[in-house]
This record gives C-alpha cells, structure tokens and sequence, in this order.
C-alpha cells in the first residue's frame, strides 16, 4: 500500500454513513414517546417508513447522476447538508404531516451518501482493493447503527427527543469542514497525492473498464451485467432494512422494551454487521490477490454471505429470547454485509468512472423498490408476531444470490463499444 491519502478519504466517507445512520435511526428508537406525543400508531409508522423509502429510491437515482455531473465533493456537501437540516427540523414536529414531510427530504438526501462512496471508491481505488474500502465505507453503516441506538436513547433521556433531534443535526456540519478541506479534487489532480500512490490507484490490473466510457441510461439497461446488480440488490436489500426499520418496533413488540431497553439491546445485531463489511471486503480482496478473477471473488463473496443469512433468518422465527434474538440478527447482518459488499462494488468493476454514480444509483433503487414490499407487508404479516416475516426474508435470499449468478457475465468489466459499433 503506497500512501495513505485513498484510505483518508474512504474514512471520511465512513464517518459521513456514521452520521446517516445516526439520524434515520433516531426516530425508531424514539418512536414510542414521538408516536405519543403526536397521536400517531403503528400503522402511522409503516406509512412514515414507506415514504422515506420512496424519497430514498428517488434520491438513489438523482444523486447517481448528480455526482456523475458535479462530482463527489460538491455532491456529498450537497447531500449531507439537507439532510442535516431536515433531521435537525424534527425537533418542529407537531403532527403526523410535517413529520412525513421531513421524512421525504431526510430520504431524498441520505441516498446520496451511497452512489457518492461506490463513485469515490472507483476513483480511489483499484479493482482488488475496492471490496475492502467499500467494507470500511460499509462499515460506517453499522457503526451507525451500534453507535445511534444508545447514543440517541442517552440523549433522549437527558434532553427529550425534540432537543436530541437537533443535537444530531448538527453532526453533519461538523463533518463538512474536513471534508470540504481534505477532498479537493479527483485523484489525478490531487496536490496531497505522491507519485506512487498515483500509479498504485491507476493501476486497474485484470479489470479492464473504461474509464472513457460514459454510458447513459439508456444505455447501461442494455447490459445484463446492469440487471445483476439491479436484480440482486432487490432481493437483498429488505433484509437489511428488515431490520434497520422494524428492529426497535420488534424488541418492544414482541419482549416489551422500553426506549432504554431498545438502547440496551438494538446496537447488538449490527456489531455483527461491522465485522461482516470488514471482513466481506478483505475476503474478495484476498481472493483476487491470489489469482481469483475478480467477478468469481465477488461471486464467492455473496454466496458466502446468502449462505450464512438464510439459516439464521429461519432459526429467528423461533427465538424465544431478545438475546438469542438479537444474536441470530447479529449473524444474519453479518452474512448481509459479506454479499453487499460485494455487489456494491460491481459497478466499478463493470463501468468506468463516468457512469458509476448512474448505475449504483439505480441498483440503490432497486433495492428500496424491493424494501417497499417487505415495509407494506410487515404490519399484516406481524399481528401475531414476527416469524412470518423472517421466513420470507428467508426465502427471497437465495431469488438475490441467482440473480447475481445468472446476469453476471462472465468478465468482470463490459467492454465499451467499438466506435464502429455505434
């Protein structure tokens, strides 16, 4: 490793998914005095957490191309800044409809924060080190996730949530002044980068995508390699959102916890989720450093992780516990991040930087697409508890693995177009 600059940025881009987490958490895990405060129920949730996902696919798709357009500094500081604002204008809410309102554009500025880090990855990184910088950037999620379950329960016992929402507000600004410094230009006119680790990024080894071709659209949905990553991420995705929206609602539901309770309890699964983006990302890494292709080490990667996530999501509808509860959820966000990691990194090892950001911005709403089912079907299939909704998790793993298999290709970049093709 010939420098550090690259790992000082995908750390940024981490500490930046910290902070996301920390916010579109804040209200699950407060939900039970907001909801009471406001009047609102259960149903009233599974509607604010459909509208943030739609707003969230959509966000997918604009900040895809925005950054393809205005890059991945402006386009962070873009992204970042609304939604600090937004989360930081909950403390406002007085009803069910401003509530929903801030929701819509929380939803429609944190989905930058994904198509920003696969683009910044591409640019930073070459192919064999890509999985492992998205685990860090991956990472961030879970740390977000660990860290805002007791950070925002602490809060709220301290301050109320109206006064805790806004303190999280501010952690996105914070964050802007290192980024704003640090990320000045693309790497090849960075004035911090050295000579080596210039090369050392430039370096694309076997995997040969052009960084010259920019494909639009239209263009990038005549690939099948396209609908692999499209496909997959709308199978797998509601596992992860499985829990990152209903897991506070299923530890009161189902054992009684409180807010503090939640706290207590809630951060458990997604440690599990930070070892696996860690360990999902040095995995393909290591298997392309030994001679692996780097498609069959993405392949293996998200094999892997179906495999570890389907056994566990079955054996979660029979937990009687909230320790073994939360433990099996611990392996089943393990095995998650193992395979999205994975996934999330083939659009930089299809396509060349121009159209990166478009492409992960679309799989990103493919994958929120897919989200929208499981959030609609959860308050019919829990009335009597939750192990209906696990098993479906369960059966749609494998439907997202397939997928992977069937559309990949068999190369690990789509070759541009000959000129007298076009």
């Amino acid at each position: 490793m010939k420098g550090g600059l690259r790992w000082l940025i995908v750390s940024l881009v981490g500490l930046a998914t910290v902070i996301n987490y920390i916010d579109r958490n804040a209200l699950a895990v407060m939900w039970p005095a907001v909801s009471k405060d406001i009047g609102a129920d259960k149903a009233d949730y599974a509607l604010l957490v459909t509208i943030f996902m739609v707003a969230y696919a959509c966000g997918q798709s604009l900040f895809g191309k925005v950054f393809d357009v205005i890059g991945t500094r402006m386009g962070f500081a873009v992204s970042i800044l609304v939604w600090s604002v937004s989360i930081a204008a909950h403390s406002l809410v007085r009803s069910l409809g401003l509530l929903a309102l801030l929701r819509v554009t929380l939803g429609i500025s944190e989905a930058g924060n994904w198509p920003g880090a696969v683009k910044a990855n591409a640019l930073w990184f070459p192919p064999r080190e890509r999985a492992l910088a998205q685990g860090i950037f991956n990472s961030g999620a879970a740390i977000g996730a660990i860290v805002s379950a007791p950070l925002v329960a602490l809060l709220f016992e301290l301050m109320g949530w109206r006064a805790t929402f806004l303190v999280v507000g501010v952690l996105g600004f914070l964050w802007l002044l290192p980024w704003l410094f640090v990320y000045r230009a693309d790497p090849g006119a960075h004035p911090w980068l050295s000579e080596a680790e210039r090369a050392h990024i430039a370096d694309r080894g076997e995997n040969g995508a052009k960084a010259g071709w920019s494909p639009n659209l239209r263009e990038l949905l005549k690939q099948k390699q396209s609908w692999a990553i499209i496909v997959s991420r709308f199978f797998l995705d509601p596992v992860w959102w499985l829990f990152v929206s209903w897991l506070p609602i299923y530890l009161s539901e189902t054992f009684g916890f409180d807010v503090r309770q939640i706290g207590l309890f809630a951060w458990v699964p997604f440690v599990g989720a930070m070892l696996g983006s860690l360990g999902g990302g040095w995995l393909s890494g290591a298997l392309i450093r030994r001679g692996w292709k780097t498609l069959s080490a993405r392949r293996f990667a998200v094999t892997l992780g179906g495999a570890i996530m389907l056994p566990a999501l079955l054996l979660t509808a029979k937990a009687a516990t909230p320790l073994s509860a939360v433990l099996l959820i611990a392996v089943i966000l393990f095995g998650f991040q193992v395979a999205i990691n994975n996934i999330q990194t083939l659009p930089s090892d299809y396509y060349g930087g121009g159209a990166v950001g478009t492409i992960a911005g679309v799989g990103g709403t493919a994958a929120v697409a897919g989200t929208l089912v499981t959030t609609w079907l959860v308050p019919a299939m829990t009335q009597h508890g939750y192990a209906p909704i696990f098993v479906l998790a369960a059966v749609i793993v494998p439907l997202g693995v397939i997928s992977l298999w069937l559309l990949g290709g068999r190369a690990s970049s789509v070759p541009a177009p000959s000129s007298d093709s076009q």
